[in-house]
């Protein structure tokens, strides 16, 4: 895909974008920690979490095609230029966290192959052997010749895809097997929907450049809701018959060897791609003058450090994390360009103190719902919540300057 300053990207360009983004590791062991459910409960919290989360997705990539802008500096429309910054650090951490977490995931699926094929048992070897072939993605991201080096990709990630598919729904133990442990639904529906919410601090950065809406909107929708779903469903299903939602077992036990390690190698480089790229462009929100492709390789440097220190035990609390934060900072964003229509960012305001207080209050909301167990999970009804306040106080605010300037005159 050309990055360049051209809106030049079609439908086809978003749906394989999304699609090899939402193909990880990654994702699979999220869908992994639904299995207490089962499989037939685990699964319609799966499609129904992703309805929600990718629909939310793509309404922000569509205010990135309207307005030609980043993700992050649309968020100046609701919490003005200072306040686009302190989301921008948020972001930048958040994505340095993802970085990290996408590659030693990787790493640690293509060290179980290795020990088991050569008895090469390096974890932080293979941490760094990733982090340099998504350092060479990035460096190549300008380059023409990677959007075909993407689509190639993408099709070879599509039958990584069917593999594991087979081994999984050939497993007869699939559908009757008992499950152990114990999840709320409302767990697990949060586990989907904050997986593609982890993505809508960024995906302005791409749709920026569709050459429809209808394009970018349509293609990442689709592309983002079949990869992820699909993933998450791999995941489900391998923990449930093998205790084990790692796929790099999965790919053995198909006698695919040496193949299962570069295609688990290229479904780390492909998405992670994403969240060093996306680190770099948020980082110029606040310094513009940098350039675009050094902070994200520097960005791709710093999460490969990580990557060989960071515990990824903690991966739940991670998501939970992202989705406290990002779940009503997008209520408002959303609630002010849809509904409010406020769709333009003011210069003069540098900081707009009450939507950064109703972001405060949404995300200790957001783990009370947690703590909760609601059925709906904590991402919808904060964004609800969150939305309707915003809603209130700003029609409030705005008869009071009403009246305010009635009295002067």
């Amino acid at each position: 895909m050309s990055l360049e300053n051209k809106n030049n990207l079609s439908m086809f360009n978003f749906t394989t974008l999304w699609f090899g983004a939402a193909i990880s590791v990654a994702e699979i062991l999220a869908g992994g920690l639904l299995a207490p459910l089962g499989f037939k409960m685990g699964l319609l919290a799966i499609i129904l979490g992703h309805l929600v989360g990718t629909t939310l997705l793509v309404l922000g990539g569509i205010i990135g095609t309207n307005e030609r802008i980043p993700a992050l500096v649309s968020t100046r429309i609701s919490f003005g230029q200072y306040g686009s910054y302190l989301f921008s650090i948020l972001n930048v951490l958040q994505l340095l966290g993802w970085t990290a977490v996408m590659i030693i995931s990787g790493a640690r699926s293509v060290n179980q192959i290795t020990k088991l094929l050569w008895a090469f048992d390096h974890l932080t070897v293979w941490s760094l052997i990733i982090g340099a072939f998504i350092f060479v993605w990035v460096w190549l991201g300008k380059d023409t010749g990677w959007k075909k080096a993407n689509h190639i990709a993408v099709i070879l990630l599509f039958l990584l895809t069917i593999v594991l598919s087979v081994i999984i729904f050939r497993n007869h133990e699939l559908f009757s097997k008992q499950v152990t442990g114990e999840m709320a639904f409302g767990s697990a529906l949060e586990l989907a929907v904050v997986m593609p919410l982890s993505w809508l601090p960024l995906i302005s950065d791409y749709t920026r450049f569709a050459k429809t809406k209808r394009g970018g909107a349509g293609g990442s929708w689709l592309g983002y809701f079949f990869g992820s779903s699909w993933m998450y469903i791999i995941g489900l299903g391998a923990a449930i018959v093998a205790s084990d939602p790692d796929p790099s077992a999965m790919l053995l036990a198909a006698n695919l060897g040496v193949v299962a390690l570069g295609i688990i190698v290229l479904a780390t480089v492909t998405t992670t791609f994403l969240d060093a790229y996306s680190a770099g462009v948020t980082f110029l929100n606040i310094f513009p003058n940098l350039k675009e492709k050094t902070v994200a390789l520097v960005m791709t440097a710093i999460g490969t450090g990580l990557a060989i220190i960071v515990n990824i035990e903690q991966y739940q609390d991670f998501l939970y994390a992202i989705g406290s934060v990002f779940a009503p900072l997008f209520a408002i964003l959303l609630t002010d360009y849809f509904l409010l229509k406020n769709k333009k960012i003011r210069v003069e305001l540098l900081v707009n103190w009450g939507t950064l207080a109703l972001c405060i209050l949404g995300t200790v909301l957001y783990y009370q719902f947690i703590n909760l167990n609601f059925v709906l999970g904590a991402t919808i009804p904060v964004m609800v919540l969150i939305s309707l306040l915003h809603s209130i106080t700003w029609r409030l605010t705005v008869k009071w300057n009403y009246v305010r300037k009635s009295l002067r005159t």
